[in-house]
């Protein structure tokens, strides 16, 4: 074993369905192993050690579950919190084996220490999708997945899971037309642009009323036709 694995010993468990609130009031987590159409494994463990399990492994790193005299290579499939207290209530480990490839859900970071251009122009870089799915030996299972944001510079740039650096021996299942970051004007910024926006256009509305006035005013009368025009003197009797 690597100085990496992820080391979980679990209990067997008896107990079930109207017995688990019991059995969380008393700081420990029910847990369920699936193997690959065997029997599922009822098990369970102290708070504190699937919270630091699951901190460690997430969705994607194998890790080692002891259970009596019985070892499993697992993945953390599915964890379930308390809506109101945020509490991990229930986990779901599914059995995996080292020469088979699995599919997980990695963690999408920014390359890091890289500049994002929009961010300095107090643009707003909205992020869209935080995992993609892939599939790979357990090994080859990857931390994170890193995409770089520096093309992130005008409103409405965006980078999609095409833009991901796959790792050797990783294929993405997510749709490589998914967006994982989206440029956007800040509220502030689109509200102060449509008054600007706004008081140009009644400036313009003021500006065309002035010229229909003035051109008003410029005209003069022309005499219907047949009718002989008015000299000055006849306009004065």
């Amino acid at each position: 074993m690597s100085s990496g694995d992820i080391l979980v010993e679990l209990e067997e468990r008896t107990i079930l369905k109207k017995g688990l609130q019991h059995l969380r009031a008393e700081g420990k987590i029910p847990a369920v192993i699936h193997d690959h159409g065997k029997p599922s494994s009822h098990v369970m463990a102290s708070v504190s050690v699937l919270t630091k399990a699951y901190s460690s492994a997430g969705k994607h790193h194998p890790v080692h579950l002891t259970v009596g005299s019985t070892k499993h290579l697992a993945l953390i499939k599915d964890v379930d919190f308390d809506p109101v207290k945020h509490q991990m209530r229930h986990v779901v480990f599914q059995a995996i084996r080292q020469n088979e490839a699995v599919e997980a859900e990695i963690p999408i970071v920014f390359l890091a220490d890289t500049d994002i251009p929009a961010e300095k122009q107090s643009l707003l870089v909205l992020r869209q999708l935080d995992h993609a799915q892939v599939k790979a030996l357990p090994r080859d299972l990857p931390d994170e997945l890193v995409v770089d944001p520096s093309k992130l510079v005008e409103v409405g740039d965006h980078i999609t899971v095409a833009d991901i650096i796959v790792p050797e021996g990783v294929t993405i299942l997510t749709d490589p037309g998914h967006p994982i970051a989206t440029v956007e004007m800040p509220k502030d910024q689109l509200a102060e642009a449509d008054a600007s926006a706004a008081a140009l256009a009644e400036d313009a509305d003021k500006a065309e009323d002035a010229d229909k006035g003035e051109t008003a005013e410029g005209e003069t009368a022309t005499p219907a036709e047949g009718e002989p025009s008015k000299t000055t003197e006849e306009s004065k009797s």
